[in-house]
């Protein structure tokens, strides 16, 4: 299993610490929070990003994503085509975007998309394709089902399409689905997953590994036999209550490892 992490959780860390959390917790992927405040932005010059990725892939790291907050649907401008640009000098697999779309008309299908689903459509078509854009299953669109009605709206209407789906099997299990419902909707389009524990109790709020519900058997079983890069999204950012990555990598180890199928 290729395991990686989200640099979310280690906000405005630099990246010499990153780097040693990738070496010393057998990690092979990052998923880089395009930020400002981090030490990857769209904001870096040519030279910053060609020393950004050799020292990454010296490292014998892949850039899984760029996280962007680019919301596809929503109706203000969005930078998506500086995250590719900055993406694909980063030799990235993609930019992670979010849906956005308007809460009262989120459940679009291929017969009846929404207008945030159509703006969607005309974004991706005129963007540069030579990097994925990655949609995560969060926000307007956090259900498998409503991010597989998109994709499918996607391959009906704009072909040759780039559109990969990341699956946050935490948010699909908060909206309902199981975790086989989510995958079996998402398969067709999936270039990467993400996990992380959350309690059902508290309003599926991220807790420390081990802490939560989340039915981490289940989703071992589900992804048995795939070679999908499985990513730890430690929201520390946003939830600063959480343990450090220093002790959430060991703990995913052990908490992957006690749920594998026998």
């Amino acid at each position: 299993m290729q395991l990686a992490f989200a640099t979310l959780g280690c906000p405005g860390a630099p990246l010499d610490h990153v780097l040693e959390l990738a070496k010393g917790n057998d990690i092979s992927g990052l998923e880089l929070r395009a930020a400002p405040d981090e030490f990857t932005s769209t904001a870096l010059t040519a030279a910053e990003r060609r020393e950004l990725r050799r020292r990454i892939e010296d490292a014998g790291l892949e850039i899984l994503t760029v996280s962007s907050y680019v919301k596809l649907c929503a109706v203000e401008e969005q930078p998506l085509e500086a995250h590719l640009e900055l993406a694909a000098d980063l030799g990235a697999r993609g930019v992670r975007v979010f849906a956005g779309d308007d809460p009262t008309t989120t459940d679009g299908t291929p017969d009846s998309p929404s207008a945030g689903e159509i703006r969607a459509l005309d974004r991706v078509t005129s963007a540069p394709r030579d990097v994925h854009i990655l949609l995560e299953t969060h926000d307007s669109h956090s259900a498998g089902r409503q991010v597989a009605a998109f994709c499918a709206l996607l391959d009906s209407n704009v072909p040759g399409h780039n559109v990969k789906v990341i699956w946050d099997s935490s948010h699909t299990w908060s909206h309902g689905e199981t975790l086989a419902e989510s995958f079996n909707l998402l398969q067709p389009w999936m270039e990467l997953v993400q996990v992380k524990d959350a309690d059902s109790r508290q309003d599926y709020r991220p807790v420390a590994i081990g802490a939560g519900d989340f039915p981490v058997k289940e989703f071992l079983e589900t992804i048995d036999g795939t070679d999908y890069p499985v990513s730890l999204e430690w929201e520390l950012k946003w939830h600063p209550t959480l343990p450090p990555l220093e002790e959430a990598l060991p703990a995913l180890h052990a908490w992957l490892g006690n749920g594998a199928v026998k």
